[in-house]
C-alpha cells in the first residue's frame, strides 16, 4: 500500500482544542451522550490506558478556568461536548457547562479506571441518562471512534463511526498501521521527496497550522500563560541577560504557545502525530528561523511539511504515548530536519541534524502533560535548531557513539527499541511516582 504526502497530513496533521488526551475522553463521553435521549448525564464512567492517564491527569482544560482531571474531561465532554467536531469536542464547553460538569464530579457521579495492563492507545466511555445507557470506544488515534453501544446494542449507523471507526474500511483508524509499516520502508531521500508532491491545498493546509500555533504563541507572550516560560525568556532578553539569536527565538516561541496550550488557553493548536505540543514543537522552532534569513513563504512551507513527515516517521517506531518525550525526539527531530532544510541543507545535513538531536535529548522522559511542559519545549525547540547549525558546520555525531548509527533511518529506529522495550517500566515507574504523589495529596 503506497500513500501520498496529501494522506500523511490528512492522518498526521489535525487541530485540536486543549491537550489531546483529556480532549480525546472528552470525545468519547460526548459521542456516548449523543446516543442518549436528551436529558442530564446522570452518571459517567471512563476506562483508560495508562499513558492516556499519565498525560490527562494535571493539564488545564480549555474552557474551565484551570480545572483538570480525567473525571472533569468526561464530565465536559458529556455535558457540553460536540462530537461532530473531533478533536474541537470542547470548543462549545462554556461557563455553564463548566459548572455543571464541576457538580458531577463532585458528586461523585463520574467514576475513572486504569486500565494498568492495557498497552496502546485506548478510551472507553459510558454514559448514563434518562434510563438508558450508551458507551463510545477510542482505539489507536485520540479521535478514532471505534464502537458504539446503546443499552448494549451496537451503533453501525453513526456517521461519528463513518468519519473515524473501524466500519469505515477508509478511516484513519484503519490506516495508521498501515501508513506506520510504509512510512518504516522510506529512507530519508525518500521523505524529502514527498515534498514535491505538495499541491496549492497542502500549502494553505500547512499555513494554517502554523498561523494557528503563532496564535498560541502570541497570547503566551503577552499574558504570561501557564508557567510563564516564554515570557520569561523574553524578559531575560530585554533585561540583556540572555541574547536574541535563532536557537532563543526558537524557544520563546515555542515554549510561550506551551505555556498558554498547558493552562487551557481556548486557542487550537495544529497538533503533529496526535499530539498538539508535538505540533509546536514541529512548527514554531522553524518559523522563528525564518525571521533571520531571507527565503521564500514555499521554502518555509516545505519545511515545515517535511518536520511533520519526520515526526510521524520517529512516532512510527516509538508509539503515539510512552515513557519518552515525544516533542524532544520525534517532533524535534522533525523541527531539526526542517530548519535545517530552511538552511538550505541537503540530505546529508539533515541526516547529520536528526542523529545530533537524537544523541542529545534521546533521555528526555514524558512524565504526562502540565504546565512545566513548557521547560522541555524550550529545550526542544532550541536544540533543534542548534542541531541543525551544527550540521550545517560539518559538526555530526558518529556511529560509534551510543544509540546512534550509520544512518538517520537506523537511528530513528533505535529510538523506537529504547522506547517499546527499554523503557516499559520506566513508564510503568513513572506513573507510579505520579499516583503516589497524587493520591499522598488527597
Amino acid at each position: 500500500m503506497t500513500f501520498s504526502v496529501k494522506d500523511i497530513l490528512k492522518m498526521e496533521v489535525a487541530p485540536a482544542l486543549g491537550c489531546t488526551e483529556p480532549v480525546a475522553i472528552a470525545l468519547a463521553a460526548a459521542a456516548a451522550r449523543a446516543q442518549l435521549p436528551e436529558g442530564p448525564p446522570e452518571e459517567i464512567e471512563i476506562w483508560v490506558d495508562p499513558n492516556i492517564y499519565k498525560n490527562g491527569i494535571a493539564v488545564a482544560i480549555p474552557g474551565t478556568e484551570g480545572l483538570s482531571g480525567l473525571d472533569m474531561a468526561a464530565a465536559l465532554g458529556a455535558v457540553g461536548g460536540d462530537p461532530y467536531r473531533r478533536l474541537e469536542v470542547l470548543a462549545p464547553v462554556d461557563r455553564q457547562a463548566a459548572s455543571k460538569a464541576k457538580s458531577l464530579v463532585d458528586e461523585g457521579r463520574v467514576k475513572v479506571n486504569l486500565l494498568a495492563d492495557r498497552r496502546g492507545l485506548y478510551i472507553r466511555a459510558a454514559v448514563k441518562a434518562c434510563g438508558h445507557t450508551a458507551q463510545a470506544e477510542i482505539e489507536t488515534l485520540h479521535d478514532n471512534i471505534v464502537s458504539l453501544f446503546l443499552d448494549g446494542n451496537r451503533i453501525s449507523d453513526s456517521p461519528l463511526l463513518a468519519s473515524g471507526g473501524q466500519n469505515d474500511p477508509g478511516s484513519p483508524g484503519q490506516d495508521l498501521p498501515a501508513l506506520e509499516k510504509w512510512l518504516k520502508q522510506l529512507t530519508l531521500n525518500q521523505l524529502l521527496e514527498l515534498i514535491d508532491q505538495l499541491d496549492g491545498q497542502d500549502m494553505t493546509f500547512v499555513r494554517q497550522g502554523i498561523d494557528l500555533n503563532l496564535q498560541l504563541a502570541s497570547h503566551g507572550l503577552k499574558y504570561g500563560s501557564g508557567l510563564g516560560v516564554g515570557k520569561t525568556l523574553m524578559r531575560l532578553v530585554r533585561q540583556k541577560l540572555i541574547k536574541k539569536d535563532m536557537i532563543t527565538a526558537a524557544r520563546i516561541l515555542t515554549s510561550a504557545a506551551a505555556d498558554a496550550r498547558m493552562a487551557g488557553v481556548k486557542l487550537p493548536a495544529m497538533s503533529s502525530a496526535g499530539s498538539g505540543n508535538h505540533g509546536l514543537t514541529a512548527i514554531l522552532p522553524i518559523v522563528a528561523v525564518r525571521d533571520y534569513i531571507e527565503v521564500e513563504e514555499k521554502t518555509l512551507l516545505e519545511a515545515v511539511a517535511l518536520s511533520h513527515l519526520i515526526t510521524g516517521y520517529v512516532k512510527a517506531y516509538t508509539g503515539r504515548l510512552s515513557a519518552i518525550c515525544g516533542c524532544s525526539v520525534a517532533a524535534g527531530a522533525g523541527a531539526t530536519a526542517g530548519t535545517t532544510y530552511l538552511l538550505s541543507g541537503d540530505v546529508h545535513h539533515i541526516a547529520g541534524a536528526i542523529k545530533n538531536l537524537i544523541m542529545d535529548l534521546a533521555g528526555v522522559i514524558c512524565d504526562g502533560a502540565k504546565a512545566g511542559c513548557a521547560l522541555k519545549l524550550s529545550t526542544a525547540a532550541g536544540t533543534a535548531v542548534q542541531a541543525a547549525l551544527f550540521a550545517l558546520q560539518g559538526v555530526t555525531v558518529g556511529p560509534e557513539d551510543g544509540i546512534i548509527s550509520a544512518s538517520p533511518e537506523a537511528t530513528m529506529k533505535n529510538v523506537g527499541t529504547l522506547t517499546n522495550e527499554g523503557m516499559i517500566e520506566t513508564d510503568r515507574t513513572i506513573l507510579n511516582i505520579m499516583l503516589e504523589k497524587r493520591f499522598s495529596q488527597k
